[in-house]
């Protein structure tokens, strides 16, 4: 009954707030953590990236006069924080996980390695990849799209605020037009902020399609992976 058996969820920082409008608000939380067990007692392996944009923006350092590179590993230890902190809620409701960090911070984490994190997937682990690609200057989009390709990911699933893409603001613009499918080559020419550029073309290079879908509303991730259309897919 799974249409996808293999996926990879990219969070936002952010949408850790909740109505906290900072931090992690624990009721968003242990509501994520549900979702996610729903999906792995279907049989779903899983991978999750999470940003850091709750707690600290690289970009938004620079802004305020911090050095990039700085910054940017700033906000690496930020999607540690949130990594370690949806592994607790996980294991709080018996879903096994681990943490898996693109720069070596044991015993914080796990250091990344795609022999480990397939292992791991098959014991039906959720396997959640903290500090970005380890790199400065590549966004969190970019690190989803990185360990999708790395862990063949069926889809990459972009959690938002959202149920879809939009040729604008859906939050700004009561006239937005939803897109029910698009590929990415239409998304490019029409500017669509799907994911930023990097993420974007290497989930068009490798055929993992897109499907931007509401986090926040509770049955959506468990009947996407049962093939139910939801959101907005972008594909080739």
């Amino acid at each position: 009954m799974l249409k996808y058996k293999r996926i990879l969820l990219k969070l936002s920082g952010e949408s850790l707030q909740g109505k906290e409008g900072h931090g992690i608000d624990p009721v968003v939380l242990n509501a994520y953590a549900n979702q996610i067990k729903d999906v792995v007692e279907l049989g779903v392996e899983m991978g999750v990236v999470i940003g850091g944009g709750n707690i600290y923006r690289g970009l938004k350092g620079e802004n305020q006069g911090y050095d990039r590179v700085k910054g940017d590993y700033m906000g690496m230890l930020a999607t540690v924080i949130n990594a370690l902190a949806l592994q607790s809620a996980l294991e709080c409701i018996g879903v096994r996980s681990r943490v898996m960090t693109a720069i070596d911070m044991e015993p914080i984490g796990e250091a990344y390695s795609k022999l480990r994190m397939e292992h791991a997937l098959t014991q039906k682990e959720v396997i959640i990849f903290g500090a970005g690609t380890g790199n400065p200057f590549f966004t969190t989009d970019t690190a989803s799209a990185l360990r999708a390709t790395e862990m063949g990911a069926d889809v990459l699933l972009k959690g938002t605020r959202v149920d879809g893409v939009y040729n604008s603001d859906p939050e700004k613009d009561s006239k937005a037009i939803k897109f029910e499918e698009i590929t990415f080559t239409e998304a490019y020419e029409k500017k669509l902020q799907v994911m930023d550029l990097t993420s974007f073309t290497m989930c068009r290079e490798h055929n993992i399609p897109i499907i931007v879908f509401n986090i926040n509303k509770s049955e959506d991730l468990k009947k996407i992976v049962m093939g139910e259309r939801i959101g907005t897919i972008v594909k080739n």
